[in-house]
């Protein structure tokens, strides 16, 4: 590993502040920032010098819900840690935060053991991970507070999927007072699923079996009622809550209100709520398969209020739920039978870029564009300011962004390993360029050259909001 880096005449973007300086990297950590030009910035002296003229240079994007390898509806997850880490890195994220899962009838270590072996000495750049608990039992609980202890600070409930990961509400209650007591963060998939099964059972009774059904039946009502459920449970416990992927209007209302009355609520949304549609779920001969994820795709107006939440901050995070299935061979379970298609997209080679591009379109600043890609996940999880941002001390996580670079999004051209594109032929200006993890080059000018292993486990600390 090379000792210093400097990176020159960039226009450095952080969540506070814009700034055009000079980096010095030293030792894989951010050890200084001056002003391009001036004698302290021209007085460094370094191995390797990064030319960012005309670029942006920001930290690397955090991706706080990704799944890898992830075991759903009797297939898996298409994108191992090493191809989904690769990717990520492509689009300029540098730390993701994946999921481990408890099964039923077994504890959190033994899940949290099987993640760790699936991805050390495999990914591209950073991971931690956080923990889907499926059985909330008396052992469950404790286990709950020695993961804490050791960095997993945060856990995953489900009011979807009966059968698979559903917790009840008392279950649910439960877990949450003990997060209560630990310091954990409760992330809740807030959908009714008892009573999204009735719906599924009806509409294929009524032969309504078509990928576009998927969304009719996961009513954006029963997202807000979930939420509003998790919300009121979690102000019971009086416990934190983050609820994920958001993609309702109601919801977003609900969350709204609950942070006016000043309850410690947070709120994510995904890229593919924000440009995508139930127009998508609708295309014809079973390509709607490709858009099928839960929450599901909403009509288009519910975008507008999206993008206003990340405006006011009622949205804190915008994340991928990056889980790929392919169109061939996985998407295709559920010709036939829409409640079949495994439910996921890919998307975490795509975020930094879309978001960059609402930047240019004026849904949100540069600034905000940081804020809620790389400084928000990482405070919300436990790893700011060692991710999440550019300043001494900081891990050297740097992406040299080119803002006037255009692209056009196309499974041809994509790192996902997926057979399709969520966003194929979307132009989008803005490209990363190259990217640091740790101060090694892990994208240079736009060729990998980075390698599985680099990437290391990060412990993480407890919801830096709440302090």
């Amino acid at each position: 590993m090379t000792g210093r880096t400097v990176i020159r005449h960039g226009l450095v973007i952080t969540a506070s502040d814009e700034i055009h300086a000079d980096v010095l990297i030293e030792d894989g950590r951010i050890a200084a920032l001056a002003a391009s030009g001036t004698p302290a910035a021209n007085a460094w002296t370094a191995d390797r010098t990064i030319d960012a003229t005309g670029k942006y240079v920001i930290p690397g994007g955090v991706d706080a819900h990704t799944h890898m390898e992830l075991p759903f509806g009797g297939t898996f997850a298409s994108d191992t840690f090493e191809t989904g880490t690769r990717a990520a890195a492509w689009g300029g994220t540098t730390t993701i935060v994946d999921f481990a899962v408890q099964s039923v009838g077994h504890s959190l270590r033994e899940g949290l053991d099987a993640w760790h072996a699936k991805a050390e000495g495999n990914c591209a750049i950073d991971y931690g991970f956080h923990m889907i608990v499926s059985d909330v039992n008396q052992e469950t609980l404790k286990e709950m507070d020695l993961l804490v202890e050791e960095g997993v600070t945060s856990f995953k409930q489900f009011m979807a999927y009966p059968g698979v990961f559903y917790s009840d509400d008392g279950q649910i209650l439960r877990a949450m007072q003990r997060s209560a007591e630990n310091g954990g963060l409760i992330m809740m998939h807030a959908e009714n699923g008892i009573a999204i099964d009735v719906l599924v059972e009806q509409a294929l009774a009524r032969g309504e079996t078509d990928p576009r059904y998927h969304g009719e039946v996961r009513k954006a009502l029963l997202e807000a009622e979930a939420t509003h459920r998790a919300i009121k449970l979690a102000q019971v416990a009086g416990a934190p809550l983050y609820v994920v992927h958001v993609s309702a209007m109601e919801a977003v209302a609900e969350l709204a209100r609950a942070r006016d009355e000043g309850l410690p609520v947070f709120g994510e949304t995904c890229p593919q709520y924000l440009f995508l549609s139930t127009d998508n779920l609708a295309e014809p001969d079973f390509e709607g398969a490709k858009y099928v994820c839960s929450t599901p795709l909403r009509p288009r107006e519910h975008q507008a209020q999206l993008w206003k939440g990340l405006r006011t901050n009622d949205l804190q995070v915008v994340s991928t739920d990056h889980c790929p299935f392919c169109f061939v061979g996985q998407k295709e379970l559920g010709r036939g039978d829409f409640s079949k298609i495994p439910n996921g997209l890919p998307g975490v080679e795509n975020r930094m870029d879309l978001l960059h591009q609402a930047v240019v379109d004026g849904h949100i600043s540069r600034r905000r564009w940081i804020e809620i890609a790389c400084a928000t996940p990482a405070r919300m999880f436990g790893m700011y300011p060692k991710k999440g941002t550019i300043a001494p001390g900081a891990d050297a996580d740097v992406v040299i962004y080119d803002p006037r670079a255009e692209q056009v999004m196309s499974a041809d051209t994509h790192h996902m390993n997926v057979d399709y594109s969520a966003y194929e032929g979307r132009r989008t200006t803005g490209r990363v360029e190259t990217v640091l993890s740790r101060g090694e080059l892990v994208i240079t000018e736009r060729e990998y050259t980075g390698h599985a292993g680099h990437g290391v486990y990060t412990p993480r600390s407890t919801c830096q909001y709440l302090n």
